[in-house]
């Protein structure tokens, strides 16, 4: 069955393989314990393949879903941790910014699970940094594509800004994303959005009530059950496990509490019984916002004691949950609040004391909103110093070394003992001259930078590639033989050939490749490996030839003198 499974797997394709896994990430939040270790391990074999296959960007968002999984299971928690790592260092490595970004928001998700604060502030203002100006979309991944993971990556920042309780700031961020999900967002991502910043203006409102806002609070309640009215549609067409006559109220915890939050009354009693019946595995800021909500309205129906006993055994299974520090505090108020109701004379003082802790409380949340901004502007410089130091020695239009990059690089090569042998290659475009006329030279810059990313992603970590000018391209590999350099270079024009017409627009690759001889300098290799692409050019191109570091080139080779690219 497992060799069948594999067998199957290789025949789907790349897109399949990532919609899979944001249909698991999708059930297994909503799953009991059995179905949520069936969802990993399905999720376990969909990366699995991706590896295999060797995509950057499909391994990363498959590193992204597991990872994702494991967070809402708590006793694999601990196994998201690898995962997340691998994850930041994978998009870090192969320039996947917004990736990036998100592998330092759930990180930071995955701090709070710990008990980590000041961890979860560090992970969202690196996060938040990385995604403050406007990014070029990754003409690779195609723009819808790209702006979903944009979308992702805010709405996964505003969580963790909910969970510590920096509203304001959560709401900034989700409006970013909703402007990106109203582009190119489907039903299921402006389904989840919805939920999400429901669920953000739930805590808001509760916080809000901890300091005597209840004007404003009570406002951030009708705007969550007015966005539990309008979600009924796209929720219809998502991805989450539903039973299709029944609304998404009745389904969705959050839901449900924000119209009994808005408006608490026993109408709403059955239904959010129910759904604390339904789901007795929901995250602890369900349970937390489905107590708070069913209290009241017990409270209000005259069942005070209920709504007491429902109070007390949630504080008591969450006792020794982190994650949400906020809304805890929230639940021990409404527990203290309606206790009170059969104390004596002292109840008056205690409610003085409590409105003294929360403005204490208050201000410690002020210290967190102003630590957080520090922070936040601490990797803005961190990122912007990064960029001009980038800048200097990388290539504007492919984000490539540049040659002042490549010069350097191939200096420190030569004067180590461990990157030999060493391989030199130099990569030239097979048709983009008919490209520029033919299209545009906007659409021309295009294919150079799709050409970029397929040479950088498809060689190794330690291979270095510039952008030597024109259509040419460098490529340095280090520690490699010259036929093994010839083979890597191989799967590298094969996989140009492979590109989607509306991608490459039909060019192909002339590579040369040469083993730097001793004593060599930079220009000499450099000149022996243009002979060699220009034997891969005569051969018809879509080809890598290769010249041994021990001999000369073949007769009618240009190696005399090699001339930059831009003087041709």
């Amino acid at each position: 069955m497992r060799e069948e499974a594999a067998t199957t797997l290789s025949e789907v394709s790349d897109a399949w393989l990532v919609g899979r896994a944001r249909e698991l990430n999708a059930v297994g939040q909503h799953s009991d314990a059995l179905g949520q270790r069936s969802t990993v391990r399905e999720a376990d074999n969909l990366l699995n393949e991706a590896q295999r296959r060797g995509e950057p960007r499909i391994v990363a968002q498959l590193l992204r879903h597991c990872a994702a999984i494991r967070l809402s299971v708590p006793d694999l928690l601990d196994s998201a941790d690898a995962l997340l790592d691998e994850l930041l260092t994978h998009s870090r490595r192969h320039g996947l910014q917004v990736l990036e970004a998100d592998a330092h928001a759930l990180r930071g998700r995955r701090a709070l699970l710990a008990g980590s604060e000041d961890s979860a502030l560090t992970e969202i203002a690196n996060g938040m940094s990385m995604l403050d100006n406007e990014l070029a979309p990754d003409a690779t991944l195609g723009r819808r594509s790209w702006e979903r993971l944009l979308a992702q990556a805010l709405i996964d920042i505003g969580l963790v800004l909910t969970q510590l309780g920096v509203y304001e700031m959560s709401d900034q961020v989700m409006a970013r994303a909703h402007q990106r999900i109203r582009e190119s967002g489907g039903p299921h991502e402006i389904a989840v959005h919805m939920i999400n910043r429901c669920r953000m203006l739930l805590g808001w409102g509760l916080r809000l009530e901890r300091v005597g806002q209840v004007a404003e609070a009570t406002d951030r309640f009708a705007t969550a059950s007015a966005i539990a009215v309008a979600v009924e549609g796209p929720w219809r067409e998502s991805l989450f496990p539903r039973v299709a006559d029944r609304p998404a109220s009745e389904q969705m915890p959050v839901l449900g509490a924000a119209h009994a939050l808005a408006q608490p009354h026993v109408e709403h009693i059955v239904r959010l019984e129910a759904l604390r019946d339904l789901d007795r595995s929901m995250h602890p800021r369900e349970q937390i916002i489905i107590a708070i909500a069913l209290s009241r309205c017990l409270s209000g129906a005259g069942r005070g004691e209920e709504a007491v006993r429902l109070l007390s055994e949630t504080r008591t299974e969450l006792k020794d949950d982190t994650s949400e520090p906020t809304l805890r505090i929230s639940l021990a108020r409404e527990y203290a609040q309606l206790s009170e109701l059969d104390a004596d004379s002292t109840s008056e003082a205690l409610r003085d004391y409590a409105l003294e802790l929360e403005t204490e409380l208050w201000t410690m949340r002020e210290v967190r909103l102003s630590t957080l901004a520090t922070r936040l502007d601490n990797y803005r410089l961190n990122h912007r110093h990064d960029a001009i130091t980038r800048q200097a020695l990388q290539d504007p239009l492919t984000g490539l070394s540049n040659r002042r990059a490549l010069d350097e690089r191939l200096d420190k090569l030569q004067d180590r003992h461990d990157s030999q042998p060493l391989s030199v290659a130099l990569v030239d475009l097979d048709g983009f001259k008919e490209v520029n006329d033919r299209c545009s030279h906007a659409e021309g810059d295009d294919v150079l930078r799709v050409v970029a990313s397929t040479l950088r992603d498809t060689l190794r970590t330690d291979d270095f590639v510039a952008r030597y000018g024109g259509d040419e391209f460098v490529v340095l590999l280090p520690g490699v033989t010259l036929t093994a350099a010839e083979a890597a270079l191989q799967r590298t024009v094969e996989a140009v050939d492979r590109l989607p017409y509306q991608l490459s627009r039909g060019v192909t690759l002339s590579i040369g490749v040469v083993a730097m001889r001793p004593q060599e300098s930079g220009g000499q290799v450099l000149a022996r490996a243009d002979a060699a692409m220009y034997q891969a050019k005569r051969g018809g191109g879509n080809q890598v030839s290769a010249f041994p570091g021990s001999s000369g080139a073949p007769e009618g080779a240009r190696h005399a003198v090699w001339t930059p690219p831009d003087a041709r």
